[in-house]
């Protein structure tokens, strides 16, 4: 099949002469659209899995083997990618297919533009690609497809072009495999928009570091530079500080006792009696003074 490209129909397929492949998923993106994922299952005798870890995702993007492995998503000029790469000749003799699939996350694939799946030789850089087939949903509420197989005949393998599709989501597409999904999350799950689905032990997420906030804290306020008067609330119940009071004006005659503040709460102590006047004080003589010699 060197140089030269399948366009394929539903229900067609066409013999691999290599035996490392990547299949990618493309679609265009806009207003509305929703995101697509692309997952993989590897059969064995009778069409279902093997265990859990057969099944190849966002939340488990690497078989056990390291022969299957999602690779990340990609914007090209055509739209936006997402793949699944495949090493066809090494896999376990108990491998007999590898389904490739999509779902969509938010709307069904009545949403989904131009979806299609292309399928690479994994050895060749830039090349043409091997097959391609127009993915149609058939009747618009699918929130999962299988697009394609890859699957073995004698000592080769071919790829079928499929187009079968699931209203139930990720969750409805595992479990028609043979993925033992909990329960409870599928039933709490809305549809047609699936969450992501979580697999029980022995397969377990990788572990990714915490999420980084979109904004950086906003730092406790402080005083406003542009105010010009500051307000304070008042404390009652216990004597407060004293406050600065303007210089009183002269008094003649004697000095004056200072002002202090009233203070609320408790009894305040009572001013010190000013000195009683001296009884033998007489005025001295005002105006000019003459003295006889």
């Amino acid at each position: 099949m060197t140089g030269m490209t399948h366009a394929m129909v539903k229900g067609s397929n066409v013999p691999l002469d290599t035996m490392a492949v990547r299949a990618v998923l493309c679609w265009t993106p806009g207003a509305g659209v929703p995101d697509v994922d692309a997952s993989a299952l590897l059969l064995g005798t009778g069409g279902r899995v093997r265990s859990d870890e057969d099944f190849v995702f966002y939340n488990q993007p690497r078989h056990p083997s390291g022969l299957v492995r999602r690779l990340p998503k990609r914007s090209v000029p055509e739209g936006l990618t997402d793949s699944i790469e495949a090493d066809l000749g090494a896999l376990d003799s108990s491998v007999d297919q590898v389904v490739i699939a999509a779902s969509s996350d938010g709307a069904a694939f009545a949403q989904v533009r131009d979806l299609r799946i292309l399928l690479y030789d994994a050895a060749s850089v830039g090349g043409d690609p091997l097959a391609v087939f127009d993915v149609r949903p058939e009747t618009g509420e699918e929130t999962a497809i299988i697009c394609g197989e890859l699957y073995r005949r004698g000592d080769g393998w071919k790829f079928r072009a499929v187009g079968q599709g699931y209203p139930t989501g990720l969750v409805g597409l595992a479990t028609a495999f043979g993925i033992s999904v909990d329960e409870a999350e599928a039933a709490a799950e809305p549809d047609p928009a699936p969450s992501p689905v979580t697999v029980p032990s022995p397969v377990s997420a990788p572990a990714f570091p915490p999420p980084v906030p979109a904004f950086p804290p906003t730092p406790a306020p402080g005083p406003d530079s542009q105010v010009t008067v500051q307000h304070q609330q008042p404390a009652y119940g216990y004597p407060q500080p004293a406050v600065a009071q303007p210089a009183p004006q002269p008094a003649y005659g004697y000095p004056q006792p200072s002002v202090a503040p009233p203070a609320y709460g408790y009894p305040q102590p009572a001013a010190a009696a000013a000195p009683a006047p001296d009884p033998n004080f007489v005025l001295p003589p005002q105006g000019p003074q003459f003295v006889r010699t």
